[in-house]
């Protein structure tokens, strides 16, 4: 695939707390690295997503007596996933993977910053309507296709993917440079929704 300059790389997520280790370590979540190393070059164009979330976040167990992380509570916009803490802002787990190559990418969209609502998106905060800007980052700068690789297949890049999608972008999710959490059957659910929404899914060797 030629390199387009109409065409960007979204790397979400890949932060130690994700990664084997971390406190919500994704299973296998650090062999992404290479992958996405190796895609890195082939895109004139690439931006980075950062889970960056306060300390007393929502979204956390902790935050909710009684409750442990995985269970579920019904926030005003909709039911939400408990989370171990985890990417807090500042910290160790929140910086990016250190094998992650930086260089060359030309913007960080930091979600999950605000205390009371969640932010798997790249595009919008859990509510489904609270924009993060980045579809107008994306149209101002003639974007018209994205490829998305990193964390977590089943919630950050997929909400990221379809969300994309609903913004009439041309969008791929490149499956080897993935890795779900698959909670209760979310990775073939995430996988199925994207199909459904249009986004293609491919392993790096086609592009």
């Amino acid at each position: 695939m030629a390199v387009r300059h109409t065409e960007l790389l979204i790397v979400v997520d890949v932060q130690n707390d994700f990664c084997p280790g971390g406190a919500l370590a994704v299973p296998d979540g650090d062999a992404v690295v290479e992958v996405i190393n190796r895609l890195s070059g082939r895109f004139a164009h690439r931006i980075l997503t950062q889970d960056w979330h306060p300390a007393d976040h929502t979204s956390f167990a902790a935050m909710h007596p009684g409750k442990s992380p995985f269970e579920t509570v019904e926030m005003p916009y909709g039911t939400q996933v408990l989370w171990p803490v985890h990417c807090v802002q500042g910290s160790r787990g929140a910086a990016f993977h250190p094998g992650l190559a930086l260089d060359g990418a030309e913007m960080i969209v930091r979600k999950g910053f605000r205390t009371a609502i969640d932010s798997y998106s790249a595009f919008y905060e859990n509510d489904r309507t609270t924009p993060t800007g980045l579809a107008g980052y994306l149209r101002e700068r003639g974007f018209d296709r994205v490829v998305l690789v990193g964390l977590a297949t089943d919630y950050c890049v997929a909400y990221s993917a379809i969300d994309a999608r609903r913004h009439g972008f041309d969008t791929t999710v490149v499956i080897d440079g993935c890795r779900g959490i698959d909670l209760n059957g979310s990775l073939a659910t995430a996988l199925n929704d994207m199909s459904a929404a249009g986004v293609r899914l491919v392993e790096s060797v086609a592009l």
